[in-house]
């Protein structure tokens, strides 16, 4: 795979799969159109070009996986159109990626295209590039949305990559988030016991793959190396020199500086993913920026938030999902048959559907979904349907939580599980946030599964000679 982003542009153009705007305004219009844009079905990926008051060829990019084919081209796959089907094959790919990413970790080069614009101290200007106020009642331009920051560990010294907010302050100094309990936010929390400021990189453009990877929640320090397994080839970073941190060599435009302790602006609000302001503008963290590098006529990632489904939705569900499924697996859950994060209701909805084997099937595969890497977080409600049931198909979930299930007997409450500030339904201010979880078995009773109620089937014969024979009305 070309680590280029202008690679992944020039495919998906080639695919259909491009939208190019010209001259729409940074400040609201960008995270508007991407919002609008988004809610139509098979939402292509978008890049914004001669945006109000910056020069042509500064541009930026969003939508980058918004269905199955942009999404195929980011991970280097053939193209899959179908969701199931898609997910089964990143289901199988999955751990044998996570399996090699350490035989394909970065390569350290000298140079790359990054460093053809280097600029520090006065010469420092973050307005330089063209930054969205996305949503009406953030607090201010956001230039990390799909950005991937990268810290590292003080004491063990593994790197991280993960995507977290960045705000821009004013010319030289960014606000950023970071919820209790990710990676990057334990590196710098490390270091500011210590009272030492800690470094940070932000790579603000790059190849979709190195954001979309660093959304996900993975063991400690493997994004570099299975950005390389997804790829077939290791991830060229340079050494960079102020930080030591490594930086994508290919990536467009880096930002680099150092997190001081007990430093904080006040930072948001930020409409998030949820489709909510989770919290009023409070003081964070800053960065003071001591370098810039950048390709020339740079290509930023961008991601605008709105009420679901929006343009991060569907690969969200698709990779989450995944990564569950392959956690399940690993527990020792039998005959899981598909995995689905609700594109709607994001981490806050897990639906499963399993052929059940044996008495406690059921709540076995909800609990062990709850409590995965990815449901621990903010999740809301775990429902297991049998494997008749599409779990991507609303109605069809709807229909076996209503016909399937008894509330007294099927629905179970964990409390006090792990959530996040960013959780709408937790008043603020709070002391500790966590939340409680429905657990709700809408499969077939197992002990008299086979009494059930007969469900009204249409034979696959009659269905495709009535196809034949009516197609064009049932298809206008």
């Amino acid at each position: 795979m070309n680590w280029d982003v202008r690679d992944y542009i020039a495919r998906v153009q080639a695919a259909g799969q491009l939208k190019e705007i010209k001259g729409a305004d940074w400040d609201l219009e960008i995270g508007c159109l991407t919002s609008l844009l988004s809610k139509q079905d098979n939402c292509p990926a978008i890049i914004f070009d001669e945006i109000k008051d910056y020069p042509k060829g500064f541009r930026l990019l969003t939508a980058p996986t918004s269905n199955p084919v942009t999404l195929c081209i980011t991970f280097g796959l053939p193209v899959i159109s179908n969701t199931l089907e898609l997910l089964e094959v990143l289901r199988q790919k999955l751990p044998v990626w996570q399996g090699a990413a350490s035989a394909n970790l970065p390569t350290v080069v000298k140079s790359g295209p990054v460093m053809e614009n280097v600029y520090s101290g006065k010469d420092i200007d973050l307005f330089k590039f063209p930054t969205p106020r996305w949503n009406e009642l953030d607090g201010g331009r956001y230039i990390g949305t799909g950005d991937a920051i990268i810290t590292r560990d003080p004491d063990d010294g593994w790197t991280n990559v993960g995507t977290y907010r960045v705000m821009v302050h004013d010319k030289n100094t960014l606000g950023f988030h970071m919820s209790p309990g990710k990676h990057g936010r334990i590196h710098y929390e490390k270091l500011h016991a210590r009272g030492k400021p800690c470094p940070i990189a932000v790579s603000i453009g790059h190849h979709p793959l190195v954001y979309r990877v660093g959304c996900l929640e993975f063991s400690p320090g493997i994004e570099y190396g299975l950005l390389g397994a997804i790829a077939g080839s290791p991830v060229p970073v340079i050494q960079e020199d102020i930080t030591g941190l490594p930086i994508p060599a290919d990536a467009e435009a880096v930002i680099v500086g150092w997190c001081p302790p007990n430093e904080f602006r006040e930072e948001g609000p930020f409409g998030e993913w949820t489709g909510y302001y989770a919290s009023k503008g409070r003081p964070a963290p800053i960065i003071n920026v001591e370098r810039i590098y950048h390709r020339n006529n740079p290509v930023m990632l961008g991601s605008c938030n709105a009420i679901p489904p929006h343009e991060d939705s569907y690969y969200h569900s698709v990779m989450r999902s995944t990564v569950i499924y392959s956690e399940m697996i690993q527990a020792g859950i039998p005959d899981v048959r598909a995995v689905w994060l609700s594109n709607v209701g994001g981490r806050l909805l897990i639906t499963l559907s399993i052929k059940q084997r044996y008495a406690g099937h059921a709540k076995q595969a909800a609990l062990i979904a709850s409590q995965s890497t990815v449901g621990a977080y903010m999740g809301r409600y775990v429902i297991v349907v049998d494997e008749d049931i599409d779990p991507t198909d609303t109605q069809e979930v709807l229909w076996a939580l209503c016909t399937r299930s008894d509330p007294e007997k099927d629905i179970d409450i964990i409390r006090r599980a792990w959530s996040t500030p960013l959780d709408p339904i937790i008043r603020k201010p709070a002391t500790a946030f966590m939340n409680s979880r429905a657990i709700i078995d809408a499969c077939k009773p197992y002990e008299w599964m086979d009494e059930f109620p007969q469900e009204i089937k249409i034979d696959e014969a009659v269905a495709a000679r009535v196809m034949q024979k009516w197609g064009d009305i049932l298809k206008s």
